[in-house]
Formats: structure tokens, sequence, C-alpha cells
């Protein structure tokens, strides 16, 4: 009985918590580097909403590279950056992972968002390919793989990822 408890609760992370994620580029410098190989939690979006300020990866239009940006705008919100800011429902956001952005691309103009649609940019916003870019756009839910959670390499990195 122990042996089938074992084997089931190791099933069971695996399937919540065994993607591995290569992170290609330095679009989440310096939270998260070219190389670094960390594992996502799949499970987690299906007990909650995805919240703004969480690392996520998605795949888009079938795709099957993983990318890896921050969620900052939720369904139902209007995104836009403005003079360098980002502005949510016209109001600028003010978190630590956001700074000054130099390209606005589709969001130089406000984009609203759908009620299971969110808008993701990369932390250094100048090596990042995301929501900005109109081949990546809004990401809808079904498209978000699940949320980063921890750095399996390499060793020097090897951590959870904070939000």
């Amino acid at each position: 009985m122990e042996l089938l408890l074992v084997c089931m609760t190791a099933v069971f992370l695996v399937a919540a918590f065994g993607q591995r994620v290569n992170v290609i580029g330095d679009s989440m410098s310096p939270v998260l580097k070219n190389g670094n190989v960390v594992m996502i939690n799949h499970f987690i979006y299906n007990i909650k909403d995805p919240s703004r300020g969480d690392i996520a990866a998605f795949q888009k239009d079938g795709d099957e590279r993983y990318f890896v940006k921050r969620i900052v705008g939720l369904p139902g919100e209007t995104v836009q950056i403005k003079e360098g800011k980002l502005l949510i429902d016209g109001k600028p956001l003010k978190a630590e992972y956001v700074s000054d952005i130099g390209y606005a691309g589709t969001a130089s103009e406000p984009v609203h968002l759908g009620k299971d649609e969110y808008f993701l940019l990369g932390d250094n916003e100048t090596a990042s390919d995301d929501s900005r870019e109109e081949k990546i756009g809004n990401i809808k839910k079904k498209e978000i793989y699940g949320e980063v959670w921890f750095v399996i390499k390499p060793w020097s990195d090897i951590g959870f990822v904070s939000d």
C-alpha cells in the first residue's frame, strides 16, 4: 500500500510540476537568464487564474517552443504603453519588474483584453518578443501552459523563482 501511495504521489508531482522548459534569450533577465532550465507548475492554473506578476510559459498558435514572460495585463483590462510607462486601465503600473519601456509596439494604442486574454511582457523589454508584437499579441488562457517556479540548471542559478 505504501509503495502504491509513493508511486501515485510521484506521478502527480511529475504531472503537476514536471515539465522542463529551456529559457532562450535574455528577455527575462535578470530573473531568468539565457540557458536556464526551469520547471513549470502546470497544475496551478487549474485551481487559480493567472495573476499579474506571474512568470508564465506559453505556446502560441501551435508553435512547439515555449515562451517565458511575465503577466502584466489581466482579462477585461486595457493595456497601453505611453511615454515609456505601462498603463493598466489608464493608470501607471507600479511594480519593480516594470521599467521605462522604450518600445510600445501594438500597445502604443490601447489594447483591450478579452475575458480570457492576458498581456505578457519580458522583464528585459529591449530583448523580448512579447505581447507588444503583432505576431504574439494577447495570450489566451488556454495558451498558458503554467507558471515558472524553479530553476534547475545551471547549478549556480538553482532555486525558486520569485515573482
